[in-house]
């Protein structure tokens, strides 16, 4: 070990006495998945609900008491992040009264296209059984997002370690709009930008229209206000689409404006991934999309997400669901066989997604980070490994949920309960 990495570990191992008051895990002898996705075998120390110290031989500076888990053999990532969701929000589909994705506000226009102000969070429910079954995946965190309108409203993050509100650790996350649909694309594309436009008057002069002295606004006051964090560049904003063109068209709406734009889909993003490069637009795909799945979709390949990152495009990958999260190793899994870099797998699933909505805690395994940890059997890629052991803000969460306990339930019959 050469005096840098010996003297970073002691800065850290100081901290940890500092600290000693706090719960204490040490876990040893895992092929650990670091920042960048290099692998390593070492030690992780987690300290209260953060990371405290990485390296070699870290046992012997700890405080007295500190559990210890024995990893051989096994592998630790960051946990994954999925940032296109309905965690939450829906229980199940068919049943009305569990879905809370398609958002209504009185105060917005008849046809209640721009949604902007409704907080999907106050109808997050951080008790939905989905959120057990996600976690048996290695998802420790997930974006909910809201839908319905062309600008659905506000997205937010939630870690799925607890059943209390305290679950929701970002909010805005992001803002949420749709290019096409049912809707003309250039319909669409108007209303994006007269919204964006009349938040950036109001951010300007909201004085002049609370005065009176100024004509009304196309769009509420309310959906202007919620859209001030987008104008000023402090969170992104999500827009739905996949045909090249209209993508080419939201870089040309976008331009010179200052918006953080993102992607969500972008089943054609091939096509124009040099010019999303050039942006620096973040990309969220689904490598499930193999071909054309409709006509917003032609030119869809099954290498969409390798083509963009080789060209320098922030992918991230989501599964696009609900009660699937759980896949996301597992989609993943799919762009990497379809050239995608094992690395960048890793990366658009814990580091990036965390870089672009602003978890910068998260994502990743270093000396001060948030302890979301997955212990896994193998590879996190491969489809025969599963989880072992979990973190989430440095406590271990159950690997239970309902269908386990089923499982657990209807295993073995009484005599009286076989068919």
């Amino acid at each position: 070990m050469n005096r840098v990495a010996l003297a970073m570990i002691m800065l850290a191992l100081s901290a940890l006495g500092a600290r000693a008051a706090e719960p204490c895990t040490l876990i040893q002898g895992a092929r650990v998945i670091l920042p960048g996705a290099a692998v390593a075998e070492v030690d992780v120390a987690i300290v209260g609900e953060a990371i405290g110290a990485v390296g070699a031989d870290l046992a012997a500076g700890l405080p007295p008491g500190c559990a210890r888990v024995d990893a051989r053999g096994q592998m630790l990532s960051a946990g994954f992040i999925d940032v296109f969701t309905r965690l939450g929000l829906v229980e199940i589909d068919l049943e009305p009264s569990t879905v809370d994705i398609d958002l209504k506000n009185v105060h917005q226009d008849d046809d209640k296209v721009v949604r902007a102000a409704v907080r999907a969070s106050l109808a997050f429910n951080p008790r939905a059984t989905a959120i057990p079954v996600t976690r048996l995946g290695g998802v420790t965190t997930a974006m909910a997002v809201p839908t319905g309108g062309i600008i659905s409203g506000g997205a937010f993050m939630v870690e799925l370690g607890g059943g209390t509100r305290a679950a929701i650790v970002r909010e805005p996350a992001a803002l949420v709009a749709t290019i096409g649909g049912s809707d003309s694309k250039a319909a669409s594309m108007h209303v994006i930008d007269v919204a964006l436009g009349e938040a950036r008057l109001w951010e300007k002069d909201r004085g002049a229209w609370l005065a009176n002295r100024r004509a009304p606004f196309s769009n509420a006051v309310l959906d202007l206000e919620a859209l001030g964090p987008v104008v000023r560049g402090e969170v992104p904003l999500v827009v739905g689409a996949n045909r090249a063109s209209d993508i080419e068209g939201l870089l040309a709406l976008t331009e010179g404006r200052g918006i953080r734009l993102v992607l969500a889909g972008a089943a054609e993003g091939w096509l124009v991934r040099d010019a999303l490069a050039a942006r620096g637009v973040a990309v969220i795909v689904d490598p499930f999309v193999y071909g054309p799945g409709g006509f917003d979709a032609l030119s869809a390949r099954p290498d969409n997400a390798a083509l963009m990152a080789a060209a320098g495009v922030k992918v991230l990958v989501s599964t696009f669901h609900t009660h699937n999260v759980r896949r996301l190793r597992q989609v993943v899994g799919n762009a990497v066989r379809d050239g995608l870099p094992w690395e960048a797998g890793i990366l658009a699933v814990t580091e990036r997604p965390a870089e672009v909505f602003g978890l910068t805690d998260h994502g990743r395994i270093a000396a001060g980070a948030r302890a979301n940890l997955v212990l896994w059997s193998g590879d996190p890629l491969e489809l025969a490994t599963r989880v072992t052991r979990m973190w989430i803000g440095g406590r271990e969460v159950s690997l239970r949920s309902r269908q386990t306990e089923l499982f657990e339930r209807w295993r073995t019959l009484d005599d009286d309960q076989r068919p």
